[in-house]
Protein backbone atom coordinates (compact mmCIF):
# COMPACT_ATOMS: atom_id res chain seq x y z
CA UNK A 1 0.00 0.00 0.00
CA UNK A 2 1.29 3.41 -1.19
CA UNK A 3 1.59 6.15 1.79
CA UNK A 4 1.50 9.29 0.52
CA UNK A 5 2.79 12.59 2.46
CA UNK A 6 1.46 16.17 1.59
CA UNK A 7 4.61 18.03 -0.12
CA UNK A 8 6.39 20.72 1.52
CA UNK A 9 9.26 22.85 0.44
CA UNK A 10 11.45 20.59 3.54
CA UNK A 11 10.78 17.68 0.39
CA UNK A 12 12.95 19.55 -1.87
CA UNK A 13 15.80 17.96 -1.79
CA UNK A 14 13.83 14.40 -2.25
CA UNK A 15 12.30 15.90 -5.11
CA UNK A 16 15.74 17.59 -6.61
CA UNK A 17 17.34 13.77 -6.34
CA UNK A 18 14.95 12.04 -8.88
CA UNK A 19 13.83 15.22 -11.21
CA UNK A 20 17.12 16.72 -11.65
CA UNK A 21 18.55 13.55 -13.59
CA UNK A 22 15.07 14.00 -15.71
CA UNK A 23 15.07 16.10 -18.48
CA UNK A 24 11.72 17.02 -18.74
CA UNK A 25 10.05 19.00 -21.69
CA UNK A 26 6.61 20.38 -19.60
CA UNK A 27 5.99 22.65 -16.81
CA UNK A 28 4.51 19.76 -14.48
CA UNK A 29 7.55 17.95 -13.38
CA UNK A 30 9.59 21.41 -12.02
CA UNK A 31 9.87 21.53 -7.97
CA UNK A 32 8.82 25.23 -8.26
CA UNK A 33 5.53 24.29 -9.82
CA UNK A 34 5.01 21.42 -7.95
CA UNK A 35 5.48 23.23 -4.69
CA UNK A 36 3.15 26.61 -5.98
CA UNK A 37 0.34 24.46 -6.47
CA UNK A 38 0.61 21.59 -4.28
CA UNK A 39 -2.29 23.36 -2.06
CA UNK A 40 -4.60 24.30 -5.24
CA UNK A 41 -4.44 20.59 -6.35
CA UNK A 42 -3.70 18.42 -3.18
CA UNK A 43 -0.10 17.51 -4.32
CA UNK A 44 1.33 14.39 -2.30
CA UNK A 45 3.43 11.89 -2.80
CA UNK A 46 5.14 8.46 -2.26
CA UNK A 47 8.74 6.39 -2.73
CA UNK A 48 7.76 3.18 -3.97
CA UNK A 49 10.84 0.90 -4.87
CA UNK A 50 13.21 4.08 -5.62
CA UNK A 51 10.89 5.71 -7.86
CA UNK A 52 8.72 9.14 -7.01
CA UNK A 53 5.19 8.76 -7.33
CA UNK A 54 3.05 12.01 -7.10
CA UNK A 55 -0.94 12.10 -6.66
CA UNK A 56 -2.77 15.41 -7.35
CA UNK A 57 -6.24 16.85 -8.85
CA UNK A 58 -7.25 18.75 -11.38
CA UNK A 59 -8.62 21.77 -11.17
CA UNK A 60 -12.20 19.52 -11.91
CA UNK A 61 -11.28 17.45 -8.71
CA UNK A 62 -10.53 14.67 -10.49
CA UNK A 63 -7.62 12.91 -8.84
CA UNK A 64 -4.65 11.24 -10.69
CA UNK A 65 -1.20 9.82 -10.58
CA UNK A 66 1.28 12.03 -12.45
CA UNK A 67 3.91 9.45 -14.91
CA UNK A 68 6.03 7.80 -11.72
CA UNK A 69 10.13 9.62 -11.53
CA UNK A 70 12.87 7.50 -11.61
CA UNK A 71 11.86 4.28 -12.69
CA UNK A 72 14.19 2.43 -15.24
CA UNK A 73 12.28 0.57 -18.32
CA UNK A 74 13.24 -2.51 -17.04
CA UNK A 75 11.20 -2.11 -13.63
CA UNK A 76 8.47 0.12 -14.66
CA UNK A 77 5.86 -3.02 -15.45
CA UNK A 78 6.10 -3.73 -12.08
CA UNK A 79 5.69 -0.27 -11.52
CA UNK A 80 2.41 0.11 -13.83
CA UNK A 81 0.98 -2.60 -12.43
CA UNK A 82 1.21 -1.62 -8.63
CA UNK A 83 -0.20 1.71 -9.69
CA UNK A 84 -3.16 0.26 -11.50
CA UNK A 85 -4.20 -1.82 -8.62
CA UNK A 86 -4.02 0.87 -6.42
CA UNK A 87 -5.92 3.27 -8.38
CA UNK A 88 -9.42 2.25 -7.28
CA UNK A 89 -8.25 2.03 -3.60
CA UNK A 90 -7.47 5.98 -3.85
CA UNK A 91 -10.80 7.20 -6.21
CA UNK A 92 -8.80 8.42 -8.96
CA UNK A 93 -10.59 9.45 -12.21
CA UNK A 94 -7.26 8.68 -14.06
CA UNK A 95 -4.31 6.73 -14.08
CA UNK A 96 -2.13 9.09 -14.82
CA UNK A 97 -2.28 12.93 -16.21
CA UNK A 98 0.44 15.52 -16.83
CA UNK A 99 1.93 12.23 -18.52
CA UNK A 100 5.09 13.36 -21.35
CA UNK A 101 5.86 11.93 -24.73
CA UNK A 102 8.83 10.10 -23.59
CA UNK A 103 6.81 8.35 -21.07
CA UNK A 104 3.95 7.33 -23.48
CA UNK A 105 6.35 5.89 -25.83
CA UNK A 106 7.77 3.94 -23.14
CA UNK A 107 4.19 2.77 -22.06
CA UNK A 108 3.77 1.54 -25.53
CA UNK A 109 6.83 -0.54 -25.74
CA UNK A 110 6.19 -2.79 -22.59
CA UNK A 111 1.91 -2.70 -22.93
CA UNK A 112 1.55 -2.27 -26.54
CA UNK A 113 -1.24 0.15 -28.64
CA UNK A 114 -4.45 -1.17 -26.95
CA UNK A 115 -3.98 -1.65 -23.04
CA UNK A 116 -4.61 1.85 -22.01
CA UNK A 117 -6.74 4.86 -23.42
CA UNK A 118 -4.48 7.23 -24.29
CA UNK A 119 -5.96 10.78 -25.31
CA UNK A 120 -3.88 14.25 -25.77
CA UNK A 121 -4.85 16.55 -23.07
CA UNK A 122 -4.75 19.87 -25.55
CA UNK A 123 -5.81 22.72 -22.47
CA UNK A 124 -2.44 21.30 -21.16
CA UNK A 125 0.01 21.73 -24.26
CA UNK A 126 2.86 23.67 -23.32
CA UNK A 127 3.87 26.80 -25.38
CA UNK A 128 7.36 26.59 -26.44
CA UNK A 129 9.45 29.34 -28.07
CA UNK A 130 12.95 30.02 -29.46
CA UNK A 131 14.69 32.87 -26.82
CA UNK A 132 15.79 34.58 -29.52
CA UNK A 133 12.99 35.31 -31.20
CA UNK A 134 11.27 36.83 -28.13
CA UNK A 135 14.45 38.76 -28.03
CA UNK A 136 14.40 40.29 -31.05
CA UNK A 137 10.52 40.19 -32.14
CA UNK A 138 12.00 40.08 -35.97
CA UNK A 139 9.60 38.48 -38.74
CA UNK A 140 6.42 39.85 -39.88
CA UNK A 141 4.03 37.74 -37.65
CA UNK A 142 5.53 39.39 -34.50
CA UNK A 143 5.64 42.86 -36.00
CA UNK A 144 2.99 44.24 -33.90
CA UNK A 145 4.61 42.95 -30.96
CA UNK A 146 7.88 44.82 -31.66
CA UNK A 147 5.36 48.17 -32.52
CA UNK A 148 3.56 47.59 -28.93
CA UNK A 149 6.95 47.56 -27.27
CA UNK A 150 8.33 50.40 -29.21
CA UNK A 151 5.40 52.64 -28.25
CA UNK A 152 6.22 51.17 -24.12
CA UNK A 153 9.43 52.59 -24.49
CA UNK A 154 9.47 55.91 -26.31
CA UNK A 155 6.36 56.69 -24.20
CA UNK A 156 6.73 55.86 -20.64
CA UNK A 157 9.45 56.51 -17.69
CA UNK A 158 10.33 53.22 -16.21
CA UNK A 159 13.18 51.35 -14.42
CA UNK A 160 13.49 47.51 -14.05
CA UNK A 161 15.02 45.76 -11.03
CA UNK A 162 15.35 42.32 -10.13
CA UNK A 163 13.22 40.46 -7.60
CA UNK A 164 14.66 41.25 -4.25
CA UNK A 165 14.10 40.44 -0.65
CA UNK A 166 12.55 44.32 -0.01
CA UNK A 167 10.15 43.95 -3.61
CA UNK A 168 8.48 40.37 -2.53
CA UNK A 169 5.71 42.29 -0.34
CA UNK A 170 5.31 44.77 -3.44
CA UNK A 171 4.99 42.27 -5.86
CA UNK A 172 2.34 40.68 -3.73
CA UNK A 173 0.59 43.65 -3.01
CA UNK A 174 0.75 44.60 -7.10
CA UNK A 175 -0.84 40.54 -7.20
CA UNK A 176 -3.67 41.22 -5.09
CA UNK A 177 -4.39 44.02 -7.01
CA UNK A 178 -4.27 42.31 -10.44
CA UNK A 179 -6.04 39.75 -8.90
CA UNK A 180 -8.88 41.73 -7.58
CA UNK A 181 -9.01 43.41 -10.71
CA UNK A 182 -9.93 40.58 -12.35
CA UNK A 183 -12.51 39.37 -10.59
CA UNK A 184 -10.91 37.38 -7.83
CA UNK A 185 -11.94 33.91 -8.06
CA UNK A 186 -11.65 30.41 -9.62
CA UNK A 187 -8.15 29.82 -11.08
CA UNK A 188 -6.99 33.45 -10.82
CA UNK A 189 -7.83 33.00 -6.31
CA UNK A 190 -5.53 29.97 -6.65
CA UNK A 191 -2.83 31.60 -8.94
CA UNK A 192 -2.69 34.27 -6.75
CA UNK A 193 -2.41 31.53 -3.60
CA UNK A 194 0.64 30.60 -5.94
CA UNK A 195 2.37 33.61 -6.52
CA UNK A 196 2.34 34.54 -2.61
CA UNK A 197 3.91 30.96 -2.34
CA UNK A 198 6.32 31.62 -4.63
CA UNK A 199 7.46 35.12 -3.81
CA UNK A 200 7.70 34.23 0.35
CA UNK A 201 10.01 30.96 -0.61
CA UNK A 202 12.11 32.84 -2.63
CA UNK A 203 14.93 32.51 -0.55
CA UNK A 204 15.12 28.38 -1.19
CA UNK A 205 13.13 28.17 -4.78
CA UNK A 206 15.96 28.79 -7.48
CA UNK A 207 14.25 31.50 -9.38
CA UNK A 208 15.00 34.62 -11.29
CA UNK A 209 12.36 37.47 -11.16
CA UNK A 210 12.26 41.25 -12.62
CA UNK A 211 9.71 44.04 -11.83
CA UNK A 212 8.91 47.22 -14.38
CA UNK A 213 8.33 50.48 -12.06
CA UNK A 214 6.35 53.21 -13.79
CA UNK A 215 6.03 56.05 -11.84
CA UNK A 216 7.66 54.51 -8.59
CA UNK A 217 4.78 51.89 -8.65
CA UNK A 218 5.32 47.86 -9.77
CA UNK A 219 3.28 48.03 -12.74
CA UNK A 220 4.52 44.88 -14.00
CA UNK A 221 6.47 41.38 -12.45
CA UNK A 222 7.63 38.15 -13.96
CA UNK A 223 9.00 35.28 -12.67
CA UNK A 224 11.23 32.05 -14.35
CA UNK A 225 13.44 29.40 -13.90
CA UNK A 226 16.32 27.76 -15.76
CA UNK A 227 15.38 24.47 -15.32
CA UNK A 228 18.58 22.86 -18.09
CA UNK A 229 21.08 24.09 -20.04
CA UNK A 230 17.98 24.15 -23.07
CA UNK A 231 14.93 25.47 -21.61
CA UNK A 232 13.44 28.01 -18.99
CA UNK A 233 10.26 28.10 -17.87
CA UNK A 234 8.32 31.74 -17.27
CA UNK A 235 6.16 30.85 -14.06
CA UNK A 236 4.53 34.30 -13.70
CA UNK A 237 4.00 37.09 -15.58
CA UNK A 238 1.86 40.24 -14.65
CA UNK A 239 1.02 43.20 -15.52
CA UNK A 240 -1.36 46.68 -15.97
CA UNK A 241 -3.00 45.59 -19.13
CA UNK A 242 -3.96 49.19 -19.59
CA UNK A 243 -0.72 50.19 -20.66
CA UNK A 244 0.20 50.00 -24.36
CA UNK A 245 3.01 47.65 -24.70
CA UNK A 246 4.08 46.82 -20.89
CA UNK A 247 3.37 43.10 -21.31
CA UNK A 248 5.29 43.27 -24.28
CA UNK A 249 8.20 44.72 -22.83
CA UNK A 250 8.17 42.49 -19.89
CA UNK A 251 8.59 39.28 -21.90
CA UNK A 252 10.89 40.92 -24.40
CA UNK A 253 13.59 42.02 -21.45
CA UNK A 254 12.94 39.57 -18.97
CA UNK A 255 13.84 36.65 -21.33
CA UNK A 256 16.67 38.89 -22.67
CA UNK A 257 18.19 39.91 -19.18
CA UNK A 258 18.34 35.99 -17.65
CA UNK A 259 17.71 33.44 -20.23
CA UNK A 260 18.99 34.35 -23.47
CA UNK A 261 21.68 31.96 -23.15
CA UNK A 262 19.22 29.11 -23.43
CA UNK A 263 17.54 28.19 -26.76
CA UNK A 264 14.19 27.68 -25.64
CA UNK A 265 11.28 29.22 -22.99
CA UNK A 266 8.43 27.22 -21.86
CA UNK A 267 5.67 30.19 -21.17
CA UNK A 268 3.45 26.98 -19.37
CA UNK A 269 -0.39 25.99 -21.02
CA UNK A 270 -3.71 28.14 -21.90
CA UNK A 271 -5.95 25.54 -19.38
CA UNK A 272 -8.80 25.94 -22.06
CA UNK A 273 -8.94 29.98 -21.65
CA UNK A 274 -9.77 31.08 -25.07
CA UNK A 275 -8.24 35.15 -24.52
CA UNK A 276 -5.13 33.11 -23.07
CA UNK A 277 -4.67 30.57 -26.48
CA UNK A 278 -4.78 33.76 -28.27
CA UNK A 279 -2.13 35.52 -26.54
CA UNK A 280 -0.38 32.64 -26.73
CA UNK A 281 -0.22 31.67 -29.88
CA UNK A 282 0.35 35.36 -31.34
CA UNK A 283 3.89 34.49 -29.99
CA UNK A 284 4.13 31.99 -32.42
CA UNK A 285 5.54 28.88 -30.46
CA UNK A 286 7.92 26.75 -31.97
CA UNK A 287 6.19 23.53 -30.69
CA UNK A 288 3.58 22.27 -28.18
CA UNK A 289 4.92 19.88 -26.09
CA UNK A 290 1.86 17.52 -25.00
CA UNK A 291 0.44 16.21 -21.94
CA UNK A 292 -1.53 13.02 -21.98
CA UNK A 293 -4.57 11.14 -19.98
CA UNK A 294 -3.97 7.77 -19.17
CA UNK A 295 -7.08 5.77 -18.53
Amino acid sequence: MLHFKPLTIEDKKIFDKYLEPYIYETCEYSFTNLFIWRKACDIQYAIHKDVLIIKKTDFNGSYHFMQPIGYKKENLKDIIDFLVENKSKFELEYLFKDAEECFINDLKDIYGENTFTILEDRDNFDYIYESSKLISLSGKKLHKKKNNYNHFIKNYSYETSPITAELIQPCIKAAREWCHKHICKGYLLYELRAIEELLKNNSILNFEGMVVFIDNKVSAFTIGEKVDKDMAIIHIEKADSDIRGLYNFINKAFVDAYFSDVPFINREQDLGIEGLRSAKESYIPIKLAKKFIIQ
